[in-house]
């Protein structure tokens, strides 16, 4: 009979240790006993999730049902007429010739009075080129003096913006030879596809780990998805806030990609950055006043909210501190609108919201939580971002509609907002042969964000 040597047994636990060794009976079975384990999940950095912003700054949710966006903006009342002098002009000189070298811009009539250097009045007297509602690139207009000082200073050959104030006509003369048409600025926005994806396999699915992810569940494939999901939201949210159109021709396959938050302020909104020697876009008191008068400019909404990061919104706290001892019209900590919060102060503060107010307008600061995360935008140029809450009209239908949207693709009661389904063979899905589930997550969405010259992105130098 064959002598039979096992080899994967473990020894007796007595030979494991040297008698001169031996401590208690715990060195002998150190393997038997269970680990005093504690099974909750530490939340090593608080709740990680960064979405939220687009539902507190009163962004809605919309249907889409085309492959883009179209949307519309109207223009200035009251367009300057853009123009480069042909020559340098000197002071006191009564009369320049301005090249219109454009053909995207409103004609200059004869008879308009303009407003050069912000205190001349000059009155157009010859417009050449011009038709009845475009002019041609070398349009030229001349220009005269009302008196006979004539210009204030040297008006040099660059290009700029003339006010058109008014104009002036003699007795019994006829009316305009043109007219002013009122126009609208189309915009469009395509829709990107964001996706993810998470795979556990049936051995996975059926381990059972320490930790306890709520409710007794001790499998551990639990957590992961979960998790999957909350990137997939959080991913879905900076896309709308980071995303841009793609225009790089040598990027091909991806779609056409969509114009995020942050890009639509920096092509047409308000960007402040931080100036010389300052680590903060809002550094003082006269950097919070510039800003406002480059609301003014904008015929900006009474009440905006202020998310930022940390850094920004201390400092706003120094200059509402700093405020309060000093004549400054600063109310730290109150504000006399609360019209986003329904007028309700305790609504404010229980969401979050610390409010100040300079000069007319109310802000409403929110730390916010993307920018202080350091493997996201914390260390980022960006500092913050001011949102107006209000609406604002359609001028081609005059609805009302939210400044920001969230649009979502959908028809006929399907929704591409979030998209789940499962492949596999395990737990309870059958519809492949694998060993395994996954879990798949996708959604075709774009952000619009209406009169972007309203709002304002903060910015590190």
């Amino acid at each position: 009979m064959a002598t039979v040597s096992p080899t994967d047994f473990a020894p007796n636990s007595i030979r494991r240790l040297s008698p001169e060794k031996y401590v208690s009976l715990g060195d002998f079975i150190d393997e038997i006993n269970a680990p005093d384990n504690r099974d909750a999940l530490v939340k090593t950095y608080g709740d990680q999730g960064i979405t939220g912003f687009l539902q507190l700054t009163g962004a809605v949710k919309s249907n889409g049902t085309a492959d883009q966006v179209q949307y519309w903006e109207e223009t200035r009342l009251h367009p300057a007429q853009k123009g480069t002098p042909a020559a340098s002009a000197a002071a006191d000189a009564t009369a320049f010739t301005m090249n219109m070298a454009t053909n995207t811009e409103k004609p200059l009539r004869v008879n308009d009075v303009i407003l050069v250097g912000g205190v001349d009045r000059f009155i157009v007297t010859a417009v050449a080129g011009a038709g009845e509602t475009t002019y041609a690139a070398s349009a030229t207009a001349t220009c005269h003096s009302l008196l006979t000082g004539g210009l204030s200073a040297n008006l040099a050959a660059s290009s700029a913006n003339f006010p058109i104030v008014g104009n002036l006509f003699a007795q019994g003369t006829s009316q305009n030879s043109g007219y002013l048409e009122s126009n609208v600025v189309k915009r469009t926005n395509p829709y990107m596809i964001i996706k993810e994806t998470y795979k556990v396999t049936g051995s996975q699915a059926t381990n059972v780990g320490w930790i306890n992810l709520g409710n007794g569940d001790y499998r551990w494939y639990i957590k992961s998805e979960n998790d999957t999901r909350q990137r997939f939201i959080d991913k879905r949210e900076m896309m709308m806030l980071l995303g841009q159109q793609i225009t790089n021709t040598g990027v091909t396959g991806y779609g056409d990609g969509s114009e995020g938050y942050f890009s639509a302020i920096e092509n047409r909104g308000i960007v402040t950055t931080a100036a010389s020697g300052s680590e903060q876009a809002i550094h003082d008191i006269e950097d919070l006043d510039s800003l406002i008068v480059a609301l003014d400019k904008q015929g900006a909404a009474a009440e905006y909210a202020v998310y930022c990061d940390r850094a920004q919104d201390l400092k706003f706290d120094d200059i509402i501190a700093a405020g309060t001892s000093t004549a400054d019209n600063i109310t730290a900590g109150v504000a006399s609108q609360f019209g986003a919060f329904n007028n309700d102060k305790d609504m404010a503060i229980k969401l979050g919201f610390s409010s100040f107010m300079r000069g007319s307008y109310g802000f409403h600061k929110h730390s916010w939580k993307l920018l202080n995360e350091p493997t996201l935008l914390a260390g980022s140029k960006y500092q913050g971002a001011m949102i107006p809450l209000t609406t604002v009209s359609d001028p081609k239908t005059g609805t009302k509609a939210a400044a920001l949207e969230m649009n979502y693709k959908s028809s006929n009661g399907y929704s591409r907002e979030m998209e789940h389904w499962m492949t596999g063979s395990i737990l309870g899905v059958s519809n492949t042969n694998d060993d395994s589930l996954q879990f798949n997550y996708r959604t075709e969405c774009n952000l619009v964000t209406r009169a972007a010259n309203q709002h304002v992105i903060l910015k590190k130098a």
